[in-house]
């Protein structure tokens, strides 16, 4: 029994190879300071507003630290992808009184919206979750919460990342392909479903 469970198990991880321990340590040293640094400088200019710091930057954060070689943590990505999260989040927000309602919309119109703009970021879904149930603090900021602390969140931890990325040797953020129109696939067409998928898969 104990064979098949560790079998089964072994199915369900991820098809790569660990990382050197040099990689891991970095990875967790850049989301610290990165996190660190710009939650601090955040708390410092936006003392006076609640939330002056947001959980999808931790998110954010395993993409720019970890993984910044991904077409999702490129700069363009997280900017245009938490700001369209925020601003959709926040009319969904205002506009729509069922919580469950209003964030299954905020999340599937930021989706559509990222994936229109070639901006697909994974945390910004739950930027968009975050601006419907944040309660009133955030209700009351209004769109000021797509500028603080959303896009300040935002600038700071992109910075960071992409000067402790560069201080240690890696090349970020990866060379951008936004409108480009050429027969090679975008970053996000690169990891999403394309009607090409689907219509092999049919034949």
């Amino acid at each position: 029994m104990s064979k098949i469970l560790l079998k089964w198990l072994n199915y369900l991880k991820p098809n790569f190879k660990v990382l050197s321990a040099k990689e891991r340590g970095l990875s967790t040293l850049g989301a610290l300071l990165g996190l660190m640094l710009s939650s601090l400088i955040c708390w410092y200019f936006l003392r006076g507003i609640n939330p002056w710091y947001i959980a999808p930057m931790g998110a954010s954060s395993v993409l720019l630290f970890a993984v910044s070689s991904s077409p999702l943590a490129q700069p363009w990505n997280m900017l245009v992808g938490n700001l369209i999260a925020a601003i959709i989040g926040v009319s969904c927000a205002l506009w729509i009184q069922n919580l469950s309602l209003a964030l299954s919309i905020a999340v599937s119109i930021a989706i559509f919206l990222m994936m229109t703009t070639d901006s697909l970021h994974p945390p910004s879904g739950a930027v968009a979750m975050t601006a419907v149930l944040g309660g009133d603090t955030v209700h009351h900021l209004g769109y000021y919460f797509v500028l603080y602390p959303v896009l300040l969140n935002s600038v700071l931890l992109l910075g960071l990342a992409i000067i402790f990325n560069r201080l240690v040797g890696r090349h970020y953020p990866q060379p951008a392909q936004i409108n480009q129109r050429s027969a090679d696939p975008t970053p996000t067409q690169k990891v999403t479903i394309q009607p090409a998928d689907i219509e092999y898969a049919l034949e």
